[in-house]
């Protein structure tokens, strides 16, 4: 049986290109014996781009794919030619999808409008080809540097519906029905609690004016906790700028004034914001005797909070104009919900600081480097060619770590340690 349920969490996986290899190659041709490096220099991974698309509705599709992955760049080619940049990889996903690190980890971007898009993982750099390594000194550098990594990291990608309006209450509260009544949206409706197990989007028309109302599913004590249904479908409502706070009005399974009070304290638990945002309260099934003699004080005692309540019944369509009226002017005054503002947060790596290189000792006699610049360089390096020791030795010389190991009482053969890369320590080089 197919799975349907309503998929609004996922977590993934994504990875930019790794930069491609610069080259290191000489010129060679009949009428030039000596025509000097000419390698050129490697191409750029691709990117990982999330792409807001508004014909998504739930992130699905993220159940069976949740590693993403972009294109290396190619290596450098002889001629001074660069390699090619390595394709971008880019993930739809559904307007309203905000993008967390994985983990307790901080805001990315929020995707909002359509089009929106964010850089989740950068491609590393490509390596640089020998004829960059050209001087007076070195007329024939056989040495070139790897490409760099990609950015890689796991994201949290949460999606909150973007509605005008927001159905908010207790289960059974009658919120599936008055979607129903008000908006050509056909949810599943029963009498029984959790009926509605997604949220629902009905686009209400009025005249010449329309708006589109999230049935969310009902709230009960312990929502913002988890209980119930809980946090999965609270962050809904942070996108609507106006919430309906429908009720039960006939007491017959919770006092009304009581279910009020508690799915706000939810509500407000969840995000303390959604207190300031403007509720209009809706006293359902007045169709009911129980309901009409609840009415009265309800309403005192809600008006005197501050709340304008309105009295409906989504069975016999009693007071539904009125509510959408109300629902239509309070949404052309009401501001948008503060967001926060989509930007791209990098993979935090440390650039290279002009510092003095750090000497430790470790328990095995070995000497450890502590230089964020050599030890970017020892990853970039190919130590399989001469050329690439000697230039690494001189930027030990030039860095005063020969000399700092010398005087800490470096012997031949003592294991040097330089970041991920270590060799034995000789008079006269690497």
């Amino acid at each position: 049986m197919p799975d349907t349920r309503f998929f609004d969490e996922a977590v993934i996986h994504v990875r930019g290109g790794r930069g491609g290899d610069g080259a290191a190659h000489f010129r060679r041709e009949k009428y030039v014996p000596l025509g000097g490096p000419d390698g050129g220099d490697g191409g750029r991974g691709g990117d990982v781009v999330l792409c807001a698309r508004p014909n998504l509705h739930a992130l699905t599709q993220f159940q069976f794919q949740r590693h993403f992955r972009a294109a290396d760049g190619a290596s450098g080619q002889k001629q001074r030619r660069a390699g090619a940049g390595g394709g971008s990889v880019v993930v739809d996903v559904p307007c309203g999808t905000v993008v967390y690190e994985a983990g307790p980890g901080s805001f990315v971007a929020d995707m909002v409008a359509a089009d929106d898009r964010v850089v989740v993982a950068r491609g590393g750099r490509g390596g640089i080809g020998n004829v960059h390594f050209k001087s007076s000194r070195f007329q024939a550098p056989d040495i070139a540097t790897r490409g760099d990594d990609g950015e890689e990291r796991s994201l949290r990608l949460e999606l909150e519906l973007i509605a005008d309006l927001g159905l908010i209450g207790a289960p059974n509260a009658g919120k599936s029905s008055l979607l129903t009544r008000i908006s050509a949206a056909r949810p599943k409706t029963a009498p029984y609690p959790f009926t509605t197990l997604e949220p629902v989007l009905g686009v209400v028309t009025t005249g010449d004016s329309s708006f589109v109302v999230a049935d969310l599913p009902g709230l009960i004590e312990g929502a913002s906790e988890g209980a119930g249904l809980g946090m999965q479908f609270l962050r809904h409502a942070r996108r609507s700028r106006v919430l309906v706070h429908l009720v039960d009005g006939s007491g017959l399974e919770h006092e009304p004034l009581e279910i009020f009070t508690t799915v706000n304290r939810e509500l407000n638990s969840f995000d303390p914001s959604l207190e300031e945002r403007p509720q209009l309260v809706a006293f359902n099934k007045l169709d009911l005797a129980e309901a009409r003699a609840n009415w009265p004080d309800f309403r005192a005692v809600v008006q005197s909070r501050g709340f304008e309540a309105i009295a409906i019944s989504t069975a016999t369509g009693e007071g539904l104009a009125e509510l959408t009226a109300r629902m239509l002017e309070e949404l052309a005054v009401a501001p948008e919900p503060k967001r926060p503002e989509a930007q791209y947060v990098p993979v935090l790596r440390p650039a290279p600081v002009d510092e003095d290189p750090r000497l430790f000792r470790r328990s095995d006699g070995a000497f450890v480097v502590h230089d964020r610049a050599l030890e970017k360089m020892a990853r970039s390096l190919d130590f399989k060619t001469p050329d690439a020791v000697a230039y690494f030795q001189r930027q030990l010389d030039r860095r005063g770590v020969t000399e700092r190991l010398e005087r800490a009482g470096v012997r031949e053969g003592t294991a040097v340690v330089i970041g991920d890369f270590e060799f034995e320590w000789a008079p006269d080089g690497l």
